[in-house]
């Protein structure tokens, strides 16, 4: 992990197992399939629900600085906590957790490589036992909009070549074949993809254990569809989680300097009046 640009932010599943105890660490499940807590998790970790508790169902936004502090206050977070985020598929929403965590400026939050895959795969333990954690103080101290990226830079971006466009989503979703993955319901009234995007799909940067590739392997996968480190990077999906996980490895693995998440997405321009699209590949 030493030759990551910010090696700090990943933690290997025996780091988790040595530290789980520690009371300046909290563990977190953040799962797509959001019964998956229930049937067994790592001992001692909170389980968030992506669907109800990251995010605010009646602005159709992400949470809010209020609903944030509670959260993590409830769950025994204060402002200097480990967070260690986890999940099932390679850490999906584990990565989107995160990225709305340094949006809100925690600084100290960092992924378990390999998620529920590699630890179930290495014949670790879990437990239906749901910790009741002593509430913690916890003040958001700000916001960095340098992360996220609305309709209105992306409307700039394809008008004016500002940024480079990388969709994360399969190919038929970026050729518009299908409207989303199946199985989810959240969709558009058009498929196809943003002008001029490159299509590099999120689950692409992972091996098959589930744990990140090697940096090499990384640079080489984006470098040969143009996306270097010396642009300004905007990364979108359907609605901003596989993302996120782009996200995630731009910035903090291979220490791309600017690159930020769209995530009102698929669901968002391809739901648009007049919005330019393009379809195929």
């Amino acid at each position: 992990m030493t030759e990551y640009a910010h090696p700090e932010t990943l933690v290997s599943t025996d780091w988790v197992q040595q530290h789980k105890g520690d009371a300046s660490v909290v563990l977190v499940e953040v799962d797509v399939d959001t019964s998956a807590y229930d049937e067994g998790h790592i001992s001692g970790a909170i389980g968030w629900n992506w669907q109800t508790q990251l995010c605010d169902t009646l602005r159709r936004d992400i949470i809010t600085r209020e609903a944030l502090q509670k959260l993590l206050s409830d769950a025994g977070i204060s402002n200097d906590t480990t967070i260690v985020l986890y999940g099932d598929n390679n850490n999906w929403f584990a990565a989107w957790a995160l990225w709305q965590l340094k949006l809100y400026g925690h600084t100290d939050v960092r992924i378990m490589n390999g998620g529920r895959k590699k630890w179930l795969a290495e014949g670790r333990q879990l437990t239906r036992a749901v910790p009741q954690p002593t509430p913690a103080s916890y003040t958001v101290a700000g916001f960095d909009e340098n992360f996220r990226t609305y309709r209105r830079q992306i409307e700039d971006a394809v008008m004016t070549a500002s940024a480079t466009l990388v969709d994360v989503r399969s190919p038929d979703e970026f050729t518009g074949k299908i409207l989303a993955p199946p199985g989810l319901p959240e969709t558009c009234q058009r498929g196809g993809h943003l002008p001029g995007a490159s299509n590099i799909p999120w689950a692409l940067a992972c091996k098959d254990d589930g744990t990140f590739k090697e940096p090499q392997d990384l640079r080489d996968l984006y470098v040969a569809k143009g996306i270097t480190p010396d642009k300004n990077v905007i990364v979108y999906c359907r609605i901003g989680e596989r993302s996120s996980h782009t996200w995630f490895v731009l910035k903090y693995l291979l220490g791309y300097p600017n690159v930020s998440n769209y995530d009102g997405s698929w669901t968002e321009w391809g739901n648009l009046i007049a919005a330019p699209i393009e379809t195929g590949a």
